[in-house]
């Protein structure tokens, strides 16, 4: 009796260590909280965005850019007006819900950015935002 152990299961292992799982998660958790910002963006025209204290982002949508030159791009292919209404017919056929994000360089004409919210809203797409950057924040690069 000396020396020896008094439970027979002293040694058992009676639970799951959890921790080596918790952190796998959380780093998992970090790398696609990093990554999810490069993804999720759908502008690559560069444009000079203004700015807004009010700037939010949006899940499902169709990039439309306006440069400073007033050429449309529609998902980063230059498009003509034409080519840009059935380029946006074609998505709304293909998803009723889908939204345009129209990123407009802040040098551009306020009537040339409504003629492009026209242009959209005449392809049937209802659902559309004004893309800004927030104040405060570094500049936009695809």
């Amino acid at each position: 009796m000396g020396g020896g152990s008094q439970s027979e299961d002293e040694g058992a292992i009676t639970g799951i260590n959890v921790t080596p799982f918790v952190d796998i998660a959380l780093v998992l958790l970090i790398i696609f909280m990093v990554t999810a910002k490069y993804i999720v963006t759908p502008q690559a025209i560069p444009v000079d965005l203004p700015r807004a204290s009010t700037s939010n982002a949006v899940s499902v949508a169709v990039a439309v850019s306006v440069d400073a030159s007033g050429a449309i791009f529609a998902d980063t292919r230059p498009v003509t007006e034409e080519q840009l209404i059935a380029f946006m017919r074609e998505r709304h056929r293909d998803n009723a819900e889908v939204r345009a994000i129209i990123a407009a360089d802040q040098r551009v004409p306020h009537g040339r950015v409504v003629h492009v919210i026209d242009l959209v809203r005449r392809a049937g797409v209802t659902k559309f935002a004004i893309q800004t950057q927030a104040e405060g924040t570094a500049e936009v690069t695809p």
